[in-house]
């Protein structure tokens, strides 16, 4: 067995799993096809680039995806770590200057002496068979796996790959946005919180859950009239998009459905969605608008926004045309258009078991987006269990022993979700309903009973002192 563990992919996935290992004193050689090769997708040489939204989603411990973070950050989460500390407003949500985090995420994994970082495509300049042979190897390439490394993939598996269509959002420069017609506001900060009374654990959660440091006015507000909306859906619906006829209905995920499709819902389908106007009022009419864009913050210095739950695939011109119908981007500046593009991820319930192992080779496991958790706190997530087994088996040799999450905490259940036999598999994101109910009675109340689970989540975390 080579003194190292190798990991492929330097994405969230891999560069988690990278820095879990070399923190445990065993090196690492990291390879990424950047900079020798680009995906469409990709804009920079940096590791951890995100491609889509620089949102990681709410930090509420009452929302599953919070709960993982906060997981995360007990188990000394690199990524969570350098998010925590690029994060710009946005609420009660976690989102990151996308440069900075990626810029911060390279220092972090480049300066480490136990991490060697090596540009080669797997596939074209060494072979997976090869690179895993005598050496323990993740496999985290992510969602935007290369065409030779997922044909190396496909033959290792023997399944046919499967994938599903993701898009991301266009970003415009603050200066552009006509603030005659937008306003600063978060609708989360405006609704009535209800108090919790319920334990010490249930205290403590609802401390972080409405703590003061919340950052309001963190989202950039654009209100539609009736009349404005209606001319806006009617051209959205009608525009032209890149090659419609290969993004089929059943091949699009629906966490990432782009804004067109969305729209041919039907006409009120966003106002019920991303366009919801529930918590604000226009203030030049003092009224509820009738629809409302949100655009969040994209960099750290506040000058560039993202328009939030605008995935696309249409035409760059089109997006230019329809979105600037907006009230308040007639003059926007688009620095970035949407794009879609293709994910891949591998039937894992057959592949893998509930560490991420591959079962017909132990010296492999998988990570991140192509093993079918979706999201980017999911993705870290399984870099950090992958990299706990792999040093597990590093130091052990060969044992067959495991480090299993409880399936009571976040990380367990997608670990679990992911290695159980389902003959609907798809991509997953964090939520509440993949973790085992609560004992006794069921509880009514959402928000207390979201809150008792994470409480038994975080207290079953703790028996993970060996890690």
């Amino acid at each position: 067995m080579n003194q190292y563990i190798n990991v492929v992919g330097g994405g969230l996935a891999g560069t988690e799993a990278a820095y879990q290992i070399a923190k445990r004193g065993i090196k690492v050689k990291l390879y990424d096809m950047k900079p020798k090769k680009f995906t469409p997708a990709h804009n920079n040489e940096d590791l951890a680039e995100i491609v889509c939204s620089n949102s990681f989603k709410s930090n509420l411990l009452t929302n599953a995806c919070g709960l993982l973070k906060e997981e995360l950050r007990k188990l000394d989460s690199l990524l969570i770590r350098v998010a925590d500390e690029t994060k710009v407003p946005a609420g009660q949500a976690l989102a990151v200057d996308r440069d900075l985090f990626a810029k911060k995420v390279t220092d972090e994994i480049s300066q480490n002496p136990l991490i060697e970082v090596i540009s080669a495509e797997i596939g074209k300049d060494i072979s997976l068979k090869e690179l895993s042979e005598d050496t323990i190897t993740i496999i985290a390439t992510g969602p935007l796996t290369s065409e030779s490394l997922a044909n190396e993939i496909q033959n290792l598996t023997g399944q046919d790959k499967f994938y599903f269509y993701d898009a991301a959002a266009p970003i415009v420069t603050k200066d552009s946005i006509d603030f005659d017609i937008a306003f600063y506001g978060d609708r989360y900060t405006q609704e009535k919180k209800k108090k919790e009374t319920v334990d010490e654990w249930l205290k403590r959660i609802d401390v972080m859950n409405n703590s003061e440091n919340i950052v309001e006015n963190s989202y950039i507000n654009l209100p539609f009239s009736k009349e404005e909306y209606e001319s806006f859906w009617e051209e959205l619906v009608n525009a032209e998009v890149v090659t419609l006829h290969d993004f089929e209905k059943r091949e699009i995920f629906e966490g990432c459905m782009p804004i067109e499709i969305m729209a041919k819902r039907g006409i009120d389908t966003l106002r019920f969605g991303p366009l919801k106007p529930v918590g604000f009022d226009d203030p030049r009419t003092a009224k509820r608008p009738y629809a409302v864009v949100q655009l969040r913050q994209d960099d750290s210095q506040a000058s560039l926004y993202n328009l939030v739950g605008f995935q696309t695939n249409l035409k760059f011109g089109e997006q230019k045309r329809v979105f600037s119908m907006i009230p308040g981007l007639k003059e926007a500046d688009f620095v970035k258009y949407g794009v879609m593009h293709r994910n891949t991820y591998i039937n894992s319930p057959e592949l893998l078991d509930n560490t991420y192992n591959f079962k017909n080779n132990k010296n492999i496991y998988f990570a991140g987006q192509i093993t079918g958790v979706e999201g980017y706190v999911e993705s870290i997530s399984s870099g950090m269990v992958c990299a706990l087994n792999a040093v597990y088996d590093f130091k052990k040799h060969g044992s067959n022993k495991k480090i299993v999450f409880s399936d009571f905490t976040v990380i367990g259940s997608l670990a679990k979700y992911i290695s159980t036999k389902n003959d609907k598999f798809q991509p997953m994101n964090a939520n509440f309903g993949i973790l085992p109910e609560l004992e006794g009675k069921k509880i009514k109340d959402k928000k207390e009973r979201y809150a008792k689970l994470a409480a038994r989540s975080l207290e079953n975390l703790e028996i993970c002192k060996y890690l």
